[in-house]
């Protein structure tokens, strides 16, 4: 595990939290993936390291030589996997898979359920998993209780995946990382939230590049959040819509800190 700087993980007593990558690489596609850009510099050598995690018996014997030179090409990390199934701490919030997706595009179903298998042996500390394809989570539902789940959402067609996999996941905890919030929501989102069992959202901007969402897309979702009753956390990289009071409630006229920052955690 690796202390993060993302600022909604967060350990049970509220302290900073930790990442965990049991598998690593994604084929999702995203344009603005900051794992992409990490795997393919600063980590490239140590993934390509790992030839014999690529899901070999899940493709062609070609197709599986051309993608172990691709260092992020899914690839899982046994040790990782072992290492956690013995972990004896306790108390951690735990990102898992922050440089892939549990549920992606072609990660193995035994890795994920591997995976899931090590969270269970660890019952008191808190995994937070997030997924940009919510279409495969029944296949591993009811999740622990000691998982949060959660799903990514850009736009409207995302949502109502969103809420319609999510409605028929069972979890502790179900929330939405809407981040980067990319267009206006103009679904229904108090409805949708209510129907889909979510308690959390997260709203953030895209980030190198950094581009804003418009502040009243971010409005009228916490809005919408107030009025189901649901916690939000408006992450650090909003700065530049931090003075507005109807986002940060508790703001006064001058605060330029974080502590006015509306961040909170469902109960």
């Amino acid at each position: 595990m690796n202390k993060t700087s993302i600022e909604w993980v967060k350990n049970p007593d509220g302290t900073q939290g930790y990442t965990w990558n049991p598998i690593t690489g994604c084929l999702n596609g995203c344009e603005y993936c900051y794992a992409r850009k990490l795997a393919n510099t600063r980590l490239k050598e140590r993934y390509l390291a790992n030839k014999y995690g690529v899901a070999a018996n899940e493709r062609s014997q070609a197709e599986y030589y051309e993608n172990r030179d691709n260092p992020f090409y899914p690839r899982f990390w046994e040790d990782r996997v072992d290492k956690m199934s013995m972990y004896t701490g306790v108390g951690k919030g735990i990102f898992t898979c922050d440089m892939s997706d549990l549920f992606g595009i072609g990660v193995p179903e035994q890795w994920t359920n591997q995976v899931l298998q090590a969270i269970k042996f660890n019952p008191r500390n808190r995994f937070y998993l997030l997924t940009k394809q919510p279409q495969n989570l029944i296949k591993f539902s009811p999740f622990p209780e000691n998982c949060w789940v959660g799903v990514t959402v850009c736009n409207d067609k995302m949502l109502d995946v969103a809420v319609d996999k999510l409605e028929d996941t069972q979890a502790k905890v179900k929330y939405l990382s809407l981040e980067p919030l990319q267009e206006k929501l103009t679904l229904s989102l108090d409805y949708a939230l209510y129907y889909s069992g979510v308690s959390w959202v997260i709203i953030g901007s895209q980030t190198k590049p950094t581009v804003y969402p418009k502040i009243e897309w971010a409005q009228e979702i916490v809005q919408a959040c107030d009025k189901a009753g649901v916690k939000v956390f408006i992450k650090n990289n909003l700065a530049a819509l931090a003075r507005n009071i109807a986002l940060y409630p508790n703001m006064k006229v001058g605060d330029i800190g974080w502590d006015a920052v509306r961040q909170e955690l469902p109960e």
